[in-house]
């Protein structure tokens, strides 16, 4: 590792550790969207929301657990989440050998606990994610368990670098690129790989206008934090920024966006429509985003969008999604 982040070689290698856990997810040419924007935007999608367990998570979370020594991760692991990184951490300690005691809201969707479930972990609910902390505190204190971070340190972009490897190498050239953004690992790690592969590519983060912590972070040169998250795209709703994956960002990141929950309803419902895929808020934005603020300005560029995740059942989809695809 190094102070800018990893590098592309440690990428490649995390990669090859991880080949028949992770899979290389398709990228695909999106023509309904092409057709939406008729303004001779090239646009591909990163399908990541079918990697295993739903979204990218799982790359993070195998990588930090891979990265533990066996006396570190004998005592089992834990984590706080409403879904995504909870099952992405059950996933890789099944996978890596070991247990995992999750504490999730209980405002978590219930397809997201079952699923966690169904990988062997033990959930444990909290009413507030003030108290899962605190839960989660008191696992590792009693438990002696190791705690995954969702989203912070040199393991968790050195995850996400890989999907940021595998763009570069499925599109080629290309002029810009998507990414949703919550806590900011994501487009952390896919901004430090993609950089050291094509740095003349612009690398765009897309935030929820309810959780900007980005945003707030980038305007004041520090990582900040927000009062409350008000959005439908709860996988992006981190209540601040934390120094390392922030540092990355500020770093390789050109630019910042936001989107608004009814630009983000609009494009489930057309994605829906369109294209017959499903995903939660949190895939939608990147889409939302060049359907919206970034149309005129990524016009005739070749423009890759990051589509994270997936899970959702049917019901939340059909309360969120708005599928009036005229307007």
């Amino acid at each position: 590792m190094t102070e800018a982040g990893p590098k592309i070689e440690e990428i490649r290698a995390l990669r090859e550790r991880q080949s028949g856990q992770i899979i290389e997810t398709p990228l695909m040419r999106c023509a309904a969207i092409e057709s939406r924007l008729d303004n001779g935007t090239e646009v591909l999608a990163k399908l990541e929301f079918l990697q295993r367990t739903g979204t990218f998570k799982a790359r993070g979370a195998l990588a930090t657990l891979q990265s533990l020594p066996a006396e570190e991760k004998k005592n089992g692991v834990t984590a706080v989440s409403a879904g995504n990184h909870a099952i992405a951490t059950a996933f890789a300690a099944k996978a890596t050998g070991t247990t995992a005691k999750v504490v999730m809201m209980r405002s978590a969707n219930p397809s997201r606990v079952a699923s966690c479930k169904s990988y062997g972990a033990e959930v444990v609910i909290a009413e507030d994610v003030h108290q899962a902390f605190e839960l989660a505190q008191k696992i590792c204190d009693q438990e002696g368990r190791f705690f995954v971070h969702p989203f912070e340190g040199e393991n968790i972009a050195l995850g996400t670098g890989t999907v940021g490897l595998e763009v570069c190498e499925q599109v080629g050239d290309f002029d810009a690129i998507v990414i949703p953004v919550g806590g900011g690992g994501l487009i952390a790690g896919i901004s430090n790989a993609v950089k050291q592969l094509r740095p003349d590519v612009e690398v765009i983060g897309v935030e929820p206008l309810g959780a900007d912590s980005m945003h707030r972070s980038f305007a004041s040169g520090k990582p900040e934090s927000i009062e409350k998250i008000s959005t439908i795209a709860d996988s992006l709703g981190a209540p601040y920024a934390l120094p390392y994956s922030f540092g990355l960002a500020r770093r390789n990141v050109d630019r910042l966006v936001k989107v608004d929950d009814r630009e983000i309803r609009k494009a489930m419902g057309f994605l829906f429509h369109s294209m017959s895929i499903a995903v939660e808020p949190a895939c939608a934005t990147s889409t939302a985003a060049l359907l919206g603020p970034l149309r005129d300005s990524l016009r005739n560029k070749r423009v890759v969008l990051i589509m994270c995740g997936s899970n959702i059942d049917w019901a939340t989809f059909s309360d969120q999604a708005d599928f009036d695809v005229v307007n």
